[in-house]
């Protein structure tokens, strides 16, 4: 059974402040531009080795430039009428920001920069080291995102996703499971991004640490637990449904059923578990977890039994 409610991606093109993009590559500015925020549009980054020479007819200018020692190399070996058409008509189109990893600064690079108003930034990486930096850094901010009503905890290394309506005990059982040694990410809203093939999930900045329990109100994790008590993100390896026990509903009794919530076009084992008096749901979830885990290693309860069971009446029909 798959949820087939899927979520719309949101917009994957950003606006980073000069500031915060510098801070995060450990990057210095060589020239300013009026510009005081980066348009990032793609985690592609570009090497304009073939426009040195004139060739744009693929040229990528929406892509953070790099600009490296071989680049810089082979326009010093330019005259200088040579460097400045180059040069310019590099600078002529309106890329985000040129980045120069352990390049030489020529004075025609910054003279350009002034002509057409582009942001410079120098690197102290070697470039292959650079554009990894670079790539994970633009693969994070670029990931589709979406906000999802519910809890997210780590329970035996696992991320479990709580999911259910409102006032079925989401807030409840992760504070169990924070008492029983578990952490939690966020509550509440879970900010779901999905980075390559993984959905990697936080807690808004707002929210971060906080709890609401209903008949006493907002709590502070961090503050009443301790650091131990949470985690700033972790992978969301599967989705456990908290609901109301109906019982005309026929739930999973053997582990033979696979269901799976969709979540960014990614499919999450789902668990349904049914919410009555009397059931310890921490202790459900952490069985759950760890379930999860031996069914990832290859390992099924429901497979081995249906083996024992066929061994046996293969031995009773021999005798």
């Amino acid at each position: 059974m798959i949820n087939n409610n899927v979520v719309d991606l949101e917009e994957t093109e950003v606006d980073v402040p000069v500031k915060e993009f510098c801070e995060r590559l450990n990057l210095t500015v060589v020239h300013r531009s009026r510009k005081r925020k980066i348009h990032v549009a793609t985690f592609h980054v570009s090497r304009p080795g073939l426009q040195l020479v004139g060739f744009y007819e693929h040229f990528s200018a929406e892509r953070v430039q790099v600009m490296g020692e071989q680049e810089t190399a082979f326009l010093h070996n330019m005259s200088h009428e040579e460097r400045v058409k180059a040069l310019e008509g590099l600078f002529a189109y309106d890329f985000p920001c040129l980045v120069l990893t352990k390049a030489e600064k020529l004075p025609e690079i910054i003279e350009a920069a002034e002509k057409f108003d582009r942001l410079i930034l120098e690197s102290p990486l070697r470039t292959t080291a650079f554009i990894n930096e670079l790539s994970i850094y633009l693969n994070e901010i670029l990931a589709p995102t979406v906000t999802i009503h519910g809890v997210l905890t780590d329970i035996y290394g696992e991320g479990v996703l709580i999911i259910g309506k409102s006032g079925v005990g989401k807030s409840e059982t992760a504070l169990e499971l924070i008492q029983r040694g578990h952490r939690i990410v966020a509550d509440d809203a879970v900010k779901i991004s999905r980075i390559s093939d993984k959905l990697l999930g936080t807690a808004p900045n707002t929210t971060a640490h906080f709890a609401e329990i209903r008949g006493i109100g907002i709590i502070n994790i961090q503050m009443m637990y301790g650091s131990g008590a949470i985690r700033r993100s972790k992978t969301i390896d599967m989705v456990v449904k908290l609901e109301d026990w109906d019982d005309k509903k026929n739930y999973d009794r053997l582990g033979n059923e696979e269901a799976f919530f969709n979540i960014l076009k990614m499919q999450v084992p789902l668990y349904t578990i049914p919410v009555k008096p009397g059931r310890n749901l921490a202790c459900i979830l952490e069985i759950a977890a760890r379930n999860q885990r031996l069914k990832d290693m290859g390992y099924s309860a429901f497979d081995e039994l249906c083996e024992r069971i066929a061994a046996r009446s293969n031995k009773d029909n021999e005798d």
